[in-house]
């Protein structure tokens, strides 16, 4: 199947009983046993449920896996692959990450002897040379939030490979999604989602997704999941199969109104930087139009104005778009990253990145473009 066809039909079969074209609800913690360990394929819903499954046969088609698994949190599927690890193991991720990653890293597993290094992705030599003998873990976060940064899956992967195969990529995807990039295809092990976002679509669940093509990797994702319980339930599990079905028509326009409000903004006489990875002057543009089908709908900008009253002033007066945390809905957010979703990284941290009190992050939905346009100029006219 292609991906579009994927989306509504990869990984998923008419339920038996009924011929139900979609998954029931199975809200059911347990299952009947004819015998002690004889059962119909499930015990007890930590370990499986059946609108799970369909969920996570779903994920692993749309990203060409093999096995998916759906988590309560995107932070609890990052919290699975991290467990794989022991003390003494080194991770080198980017130095532009999600605040809660950021925050899982440098705050919790840390302390239980995981070592961090945090290199910029934008140069290759940096994530080549910062490798150890006991670096087991990549962490790539592309384009990364909220910075928009590029990260080359595949040289990166042939890179780290070469050096040490043992060595596993994972790659966050939630800012591409599986319409636009399929880092399993580029060499990564391990994909992440926050499911919260473009996988579900409508702001109405929380979810994590782990996507995988090797059997080893699985069963030990599996194990984690089970004996830690990070699952997601059956009703998130319906929203998210039924949000997954759309995810190929609402991406398109998503990016089609991204690339009209990155420009509008780059042309704006009271707008500064504008972070958008589909400008050919980014950073990295070459390599964003090398993995990517497109270039989604997440826009960072910074005000010529670069005081936080004047960032303050903007986020306050929007009509359309919505002041919430979050991305990736069908409605259009903004985001003020320095004190909502970065703001667990340290102020001295977050200044280096460039995490300033002018930037301001775009989740631009569905909408029409026109209101959405309207919007931003009557807001930026205040």
């Amino acid at each position: 199947m292609k991906f579009n066809t994927k989306t509504i039909h990869g990984g998923q079969k008419h339920e038996e009983a009924t011929g139900s074209v979609m998954p029931p609800i199975f809200q059911t913690s347990t299952y009947a046993q004819s015998s002690p360990g004889t059962h119909k394929g499930y015990e007890y819903s930590r370990a499986a449920n059946p609108t799970r499954t369909a969920l996570e046969n779903n994920f692993a088609a749309i990203e060409n896996g093999t096995h998916g698994f759906a988590f309560s949190s995107g932070l609890s599927a990052i919290d699975c692959v991290l467990k794989m690890l022991h003390p003494g193991d080194e991770i080198i991720t980017g130095d532009d990450l999600y605040g809660g990653t950021y925050r899982m890293f440098s705050r919790m597993f840390a302390k239980y002897g995981l070592k961090f290094q945090f290199v910029d992705m934008n140069n290759i030599d940096n994530v080549s040379k910062a490798i150890s003998d006991s670096t087991k873990l990549i962490w790539l976060e592309t384009p990364t939030n909220p910075l928009m940064k590029i990260a080359d899956i595949g040289e990166i992967s042939k890179v780290v490979k070469a050096k040490n195969s043992d060595i596993l990529i994972a790659v966050d995807n939630t800012f591409a999604t599986p319409y636009l990039q399929q880092p399993l295809d580029l060499g990564a092990d391990i994909v992440m989602h926050s499911a919260t976002k473009y996988l579900g679509g409508h702001s109405d669940l929380v979810m994590g997704a782990l996507m995988v093509k090797d059997l080893k990797l699985a069963e030990d994702i599996h194990f984690i999941q089970f004996a830690g319980g990070a699952v997601a339930g059956p009703m998130d599990s319906f929203l998210a199969l039924r949000g997954i079905k759309t995810l190929h028509v609402r991406m398109q326009r998503h990016c089609e109104n991204g690339r009209a409000i990155a420009n509008f903004l780059k042309n704006h006489n009271k707008v500064g930087e504008v972070y958008y990875p589909g400008f050919e002057n980014h950073p990295n543009h070459h390599i964003a139009k090398k993995q990517m089908k497109d270039f989604g709908g997440m826009v960072s900008f910074r005000l010529k104005d670069k005081s936080k009253q004047a960032a303050f002033r903007f986020l306050e007066n929007t009509k359309v778009f919505t002041l919430a945390e979050s991305l990736g809905g069908v409605e259009s957010l903004v985001n003020h990253p320095a004190t909502m979703t970065h703001a667990s990284i340290p102020e001295q941290e977050r200044l280096k990145l460039g995490i300033t009190d002018s930037l301001i992050r775009l989740s631009i939905g569905i909408e029409d473009v026109d209101d959405l346009l309207k919007d931003i100029e009557q807001t930026l006219d205040k």
